[in-house]
């Protein structure tokens, strides 16, 4: 799914790869953290990884990040709406147990688990809205 910047890419072959891998040493993030995320919804987040780490046009929304993990993020990038109602509507059946996918995990297994206490829910119940993901996921 990264072909969109294959031309102008700033990412290698192997980073396109591993953005496709449900446990790829990127970020070493599960994507299934409440049970198999289906793939029409998994996709959406394949793009977004192939969007954050590919793109040669995000310089304008570089900011500084006060993280010990890195120390830059990319904020407030602007998405076309029919692109967040796709990517809501294709993940109304995934689950998740978090809003914000930026912080707040257990990750003492080395992978990004639920937080103690958190429920497992539909997506159509943690986001709401089709501009609820594209504003709050990676808040």
């Amino acid at each position: 799914q990264c072909v969109l910047w294959k031309d102008n890419a700033c990412c290698t072959a192997n980073t396109s790869q591993e953005a496709h891998e449900d446990q790829s040493y990127l970020y070493n993030f599960n994507w299934d953290h409440c049970g198999a995320m289906p793939q029409k919804c998994k996709r959406h987040f394949i793009q977004d990884t192939c969007l954050y780490e590919c793109s040669p046009n995000l310089g304008p929304w570089i900011d500084q990040a006060d993280n010990t993990w890195r120390k830059e993020r990319i904020r407030d990038v602007p998405l076309c709406q029919e692109d967040c109602e796709q990517w809501w509507e294709d993940c109304q059946d995934a689950v998740t147990c978090k809003v914000n996918w930026h912080k707040g995990w257990n990750w003492t297994s080395g992978t990004n688990q639920c937080p103690q206490g958190a429920m497992c829910q539909k997506f159509k119940f943690v986001f709401p809205t089709a501009a609820a993901p594209c504003e709050t996921i990676w808040a």
